[in-house]
């Protein structure tokens, strides 16, 4: 049978009172009795039960995301997916807010970061934008005893606790070899769409996506990265002038979110043109355009699984808890109009 708080107090002969103290790290015990106490855990392989312990005390678990603002189709799911865990913060024992900055923008990252400091939280969550500041307000966070979990696009070189993310490279590869075998071999020129250099998994999927293009479809030629910010607006602006200029073009790789206008570019301006898009994340209207044959292929993250990942990330590490890592693996999808969920 597993030990019991019972078998505690028998093998250290204290009261329950003192277990209980001594557990949940409460005054009012002698040195000699807690080490007593300690030995008596260790000698009789006692593992709590935190999850049980929180539920008798009742413990919420208060939770912030920090989330950019912008019109892209990706985000919104993203929030929708936030404010779908809130709906569960009953059952969760959590208390999500949201706090929202401007995308791309690592002084309002940094400030929204620092007001953090001081606040009873049991972990904190964000989009995180890859700067040097950032990375500093990230460490102060976690040195002042918050948890905090990157979501979608990582922190490396921070001492965040955990990333909820897709492997970037391996789908920036993954989409430089679908674009390649569908262009069965035809010479061109490949535009790329960004949301922002700024933010690292838009540089690793372009780091992935260059290095399968360069060693295994040389004859395929990437043009200078288009940053559109995420903006569908802006995106369509530079599509359509990309496009308008150049003939050469054969294919393109969206490794943002700027998809909408991505999509109105190509049915205003790649009319007649015999163009493979690849893009990310199955929205609306990357699904339609799957269907309608405007794209070719999309490389889908569950932002659900990402939110549901960060929230027991959170949890388990304010309770000094190991992470399960199959658990938490975001898996990358990749979907062709022929096996849409």
């Amino acid at each position: 049978m597993r030990p019991t708080v019972y078998d505690i107090a028998a093998a250290a002969g204290v009261s329950l009172a003192t277990v209980d103290r001594v557990l949940n790290r409460r005054p009012g015990v002698r040195l000699v009795t807690r080490e007593k106490v300690e030995a008596a855990i260790r000698d009789i392989g006692y593992v709590r039960d935190v999850a049980a312990a929180n539920l008798a005390k009742g413990r919420v678990y208060p939770l912030v995301f920090i989330l950019p603002t912008g019109d892209n189709s990706f985000m919104h799911g993203l929030y929708g997916e936030v404010r779908q865990a809130m709906t569960r913060s009953t059952f969760d024992r959590t208390e999500i807010r949201i706090v929202e900055v401007p995308a791309f923008d690592p002084p309002a990252l940094v400030a929204e970061l620092d007001a953090l400091q001081g606040q009873e939280l049991a972990g904190v969550a964000l989009v995180a934008t890859d700067a040097p500041e950032v990375r500093a307000a990230v460490d102060r966070l976690v040195a002042s005893g918050i948890p905090v979990v990157t979501l979608v696009s990582d922190l490396t070189g921070s001492t965040r606790h955990h990333y909820a993310g897709v492997d970037n490279i391996a789908a920036g590869r993954t989409a430089a070899r679908l674009l390649g075998r569908f262009l069965g071999g035809r010479k061109g020129d490949i535009t790329v769409l960004a949301g922002s250099m700024l933010v690292r998994d838009h540089r690793e999927r372009l780091e992935g996506f260059s290095s399968v293009m360069a060693a295994e479809f040389p004859q395929l030629r990437l043009l200078p990265v288009l940053e559109g910010r995420d903006d569908p607006e802006i995106a369509n602006t530079l599509v359509s002038e990309a496009l308008s200029g150049s003939n050469s073009i054969i294919g393109i790789y969206s490794l943002g979110a700027g998809n909408r206008g991505l999509l109105r570019a190509l049915k205003e301006t790649g009319q007649g043109r015999e163009l493979t898009v690849v893009v990310h994340e199955l929205t609306e209207h990357t699904r339609i355009a799957l269907l309608d044959g405007t794209i070719d292929a999309v490389l889908n993250q569950d932002a659900g699984h990402e939110v549901r990942s960060a929230i027991r990330v959170m949890k388990a590490t304010a309770d000094g808890q190991d992470v399960i890592a199959g658990q938490e693996r975001i898996r990358l999808d990749i979907f062709l109009k022929d096996n849409l969920p």
